[in-house]
């Protein structure tokens, strides 16, 4: 009886351990992002841009999995994602509480977080919501607001009515009409418009949340989160030395944008590259990422 009675003991437990590992074990499930993981090592999250998927950071992932363990967010509703819940309402601060959330779930400590355009803005609000649990923060060619990159005296309210326009060609055109005429919006803003629209990057997705995610990039600020920010910021964006390119004064408009947070960011212009950095310069934009992750 004895040891029947330390059998069904041991046997009690251990269940709610069996339970903790099945449950830590379980699949990240998401209406918001779908992940994929990759290597072994400290954790660097990358996080894509408008209209593209984790397939725009396949080859820096493939570079950083002997070292790092990778985790590949898509957003849904771009690519052939599936929208979810994506498909009505805001996609930028859900998407970076989605992401938090799955760092916590993952018992991820204090990870790298890398956003590219769209990207950049969900790993902002991510450290500027996080605290101290973000380890550091990559932008890849994105601004706290990106208008400010354009005309420096921009407001939301200025941009709001072109972004407006926006959401509504691409409700109604479709992605392909509206990545087709992003010269002329971006013209409209004054040039670069290839800080909003780059062929290479655009995989197309679901309409509406397409539609809503450019209003977001157009219209969201997160100047006045700045100080609360307390990873380390580190800022890369493509340069040309070229006067007559509008790239040429991006360092001086992407160093004013930062200005707010409590410690200073690094820069990492990159000569020859426009807003799909790490694909336009992969090796230098490599160099800048390890630079960063040391």
């Amino acid at each position: 009886m004895t040891r029947l009675f330390l059998a069904l003991l041991a046997l009690l437990t251990l269940v709610p351990a069996l339970g903790r590992a099945q449950t830590a074990d379980a699949p990240f499930q998401s209406d918001r992002i779908v992940v994929t993981v990759q290597g072994r090592g400290p954790d660097v999250i990358l996080i894509p841009g408008l209209a593209s998927t984790s397939e725009v950071w396949r080859r820096t992932a493939d570079r950083l999995d002997d070292r790092y363990r990778v985790h590949l967010v898509s957003i849904r509703g771009f690519g052939d994602i599936a929208p979810a819940a994506n498909a009505q309402g805001a996609v930028i601060g859900p998407t970076a509480n989605e992401v938090r959330r799955y760092a916590a779930d993952q018992r991820l400590d204090r990870p790298a977080v890398v956003g590219h355009s769209l990207g950049g803005l969900v790993a902002l609000r991510m450290a500027a919501d996080g605290g101290d649990r973000i380890g550091r923060v990559m932008v890849v060619d994105a601004a706290p607001f990106f208008p400010a990159l354009i005309s420096p005296g921009a407001t939301v309210g200025d941009v709001e009515p072109l972004a407006r326009i926006a959401y509504q060609a691409l409700t109604f055109l479709g992605d392909e009409a509206l990545r087709m005429q992003g010269t002329a919006i971006g013209d409209q803003l004054g040039g670069a418009s290839d800080s909003l629209f780059n062929s290479v990057g655009w995989q197309g997705g679901d309409r509406r949340t397409l539609a809503q995610g450019l209003y977001e990039v157009m219209t969201t600020d997160l100047r006045s989160r700045l100080p609360v920010v307390r990873a380390p910021v580190t800022v890369v964006y493509g340069w040309s030395p070229d006067d007559a390119s509008p790239r040429a004064r991006v360092d001086r408009l992407f160093r004013d944008s930062y200005r707010n947070l409590p410690r200073p960011a690094r820069f990492e212009p990159i000569e020859g590259a426009e807003h799909m950095v790490m694909i336009d310069q992969p090796a230098r934009f490599m160099a800048a990422l390890n630079r960063f992750l040391q």
